[in-house]
């Protein structure tokens, strides 16, 4: 056999499949396949993990690529849901038009709240960040915005339908829908952080003092990067109006915030992709709990010890996994490969 020229081996290795790629290959597949083999209930469950997956993505982008600790994405996950809602209600605009100005208008206040407080760093912008969330579903109970809010009794607006009703239903189009935003949001989020931009912010992360004196601007970057994650939050939040049909204030207390940063931490707070396994930690955990003390009698402990669980979960995630499950995940792909390295040579 003639060997392969230098040239030609490179070319070789160029068309080998990289395990990221073959992961994002799998990924794909099980979701455009989910909404076909799944049933209705779980469907829904399916759109939710894509909800708070671009919601958990918000919250990686600024605390775990800027260092910037938040717990008031829930705010911004609320005004995103009641723009669409108000949008949708008082003005007939159309559902799918709706997600670009929810998300202009977060990106909007969260620039303008991430400039007012680039001064405030660590547990002091976490402090700030709180009082947001807490905050703001008392004002949407106001007398003063009750015509646009609907108050305390919310707003309801009709669910989209699927355009395609023949070969798709309303819920699992809805689920394609938003996962076509997701896979948008998730594959310009990757961009931006291989970039220029990216490598600022993990400078900026790591070194404030170092990225500063190296030229970053500090306060332009860290107030541009709670728009964008307020933007993805906002998102996230119109798409959950349109999940649900109904949106209320007392549907964004602080436990919202909450889930959100537990959804980063579990799922890895520096990781695009982990964003996902967040998600699907935070909608699945407690319906497990629900449902195994249901189906189960003997299991109703289930339900009680759910909160536990999450401490003791979050616990062991810090301790045995620093970087999540997707670190988790990283490092089992490492091993493997030089598994399979070592066996070759």
């Amino acid at each position: 056999m003639t060997p392969l020229s230098p040239t030609a081996e490179i070319a070789g290795a160029g068309r080998r499949i990289t395990p990221r790629t073959a992961w994002l290959v799998v990924l794909a597949v099980v979701a455009l396949a989910a909404p076909f083999v799944l049933s209705g209930y779980h469907v829904f469950q399916a759109t939710q993990i894509v909800v708070y997956a671009i919601a958990v993505l918000g919250f990686n982008l600024l605390t775990g690529f800027s260092g910037q600790i938040s717990l008031g994405n829930g705010a911004f996950y609320a005004i995103g849901a009641y723009v669409t809602a108000i949008l949708m209600a008082h003005y007939d605009v159309p559902y799918w038009a709706t997600l670009p100005v929810a998300g202009a208008v977060c990106f909007g206040v969260g620039f303008v709240f991430g400039r007012s407080a680039t001064r405030l760093e660590g547990l002091y912008l976490a402090l700030a960040t709180f009082g947001l969330a807490i905050a703001l579903p008392q004002v949407l109970k106001l007398d003063a915005l009750e015509r646009w809010t609907g108050g305390s009794q919310g707003v309801v607006i009709d669910k989209p339908a699927s355009p395609i009703a023949g070969l798709v239903d309303d819920d699992r189009w809805l689920y394609l829908f938003c996962l076509a935003v997701a896979v948008v949001l998730f594959a310009a989020a990757a961009n931006v952080i291989r970039g220029r931009t990216g490598r600022a912010l993990i400078a900026l992360r790591d070194h404030p003092i170092a990225a500063g004196t190296m030229g970053i601007h500090v306060p332009s970057y860290k107030a541009r990067v709670f728009g964008v994650s307020a933007m993805y939050t906002g998102i996230a939040g119109a798409l959950s109006v349109l999940v649900a049909g109904f949106v209320a204030p007392d549907s964004f207390q602080i436990l919202l915030s909450i889930q959100f940063l537990i959804g980063g931490v579990v799922g890895g707070v520096a990781s695009i992709f982990g964003s996902v396994f967040g998600a699907m930690f935070i909608e699945i955990v407690p319906d497990l709990a629900k449902h195994g003390s249901e189906l189960w009698p003997s299991l109703h402990w289930l339900a009680d010890v759910q909160w536990p669980a999450y401490g003791v979960l979050l616990i062991v995630t810090m301790f045995v996994m620093p970087g999540g499950l997707a670190g988790l995940v990283y490092s089992l792909q490492r091993r493997l490969a030089r598994r399979a390295h070592s066996h070759r040579s």
